[in-house]
């Protein structure tokens, strides 16, 4: 049998993770298991075990996957737009369209991996806090840019903006996901603009 390429190898790997982020969005992360994603992508276990592991590593691989793309859906489309304030609301607009329209079956990854890990202590739940964390530091940012742009008040603090933010698309995700009720994204958006015209 001839040997498959290191572009084949990485493109099945791709292809194996886009199956796991979309399996993992309905079962949560630790109902991803190597035998189930086996089974769903018709290939033997060994062969996945062979990629990644273990179930852990699976896991891992599975929220960088995720993580990535958010950042290519929700930030990157805006990182065109002036920094600061106008930013902030561009990724505020991507964010809720993401939220309505969410690339996996099971509505917002990275919420549901924090409800799931916030009280399951390793390795996983690191990742999801540092995944988190760098959102978080990226919002402070433009939230900085924007307090020194004099578009925000100058005894704003920054991290509270992100955390406000951030707190409103993590609710409006279990709305949305729980009712179907579109109003809740306007909702959301409305909010968010308040929070911003401090």
């Amino acid at each position: 049998m001839a040997r498959r390429s290191a572009t084949e190898v990485a493109g099945s790997r791709a292809q194996t993770l886009d199956a796991a982020v979309q399996l993992a969005s309905l079962v949560g992360l630790e109902g991803l298991t190597i035998g189930g994603l086996a089974e769903r992508l018709g290939m033997s276990k060994s062969g996945l075990v062979g990629r990644f592991g273990s179930k852990e590593k699976l896991q891992l691989a599975t929220l960088d996957q995720a993580a990535d793309i958010f950042r290519r859906t929700v930030y990157e489309p805006t990182s065109a737009t002036p920094p600061g304030l106008a930013r902030l609301n561009a990724i505020c607009d991507a964010w809720v369209a993401y939220l309505g329209r969410p690339p996996f079956p099971g509505g917002c990854f990275l919420t549901t991996a924090m409800v799931e890990f916030d009280g399951r202590p390793g390795p996983v739940n690191d990742a999801v806090k540092n995944v988190m964390r760098r959102w978080l530091a990226l919002l402070e940012r433009e939230a900085t840019t924007a307090i020194e742009n004099g578009d925000l008040p100058s005894g704003t603090d920054p991290a509270d903006v992100a955390f406000t933010i951030n707190a409103l698309a993590v609710g409006t995700n279990c709305d949305f996901q729980l009712n179907r009720n579109h109003s809740s994204l306007q909702r959301a958006r409305r909010a968010m603009a308040a929070a911003l015209a401090q």
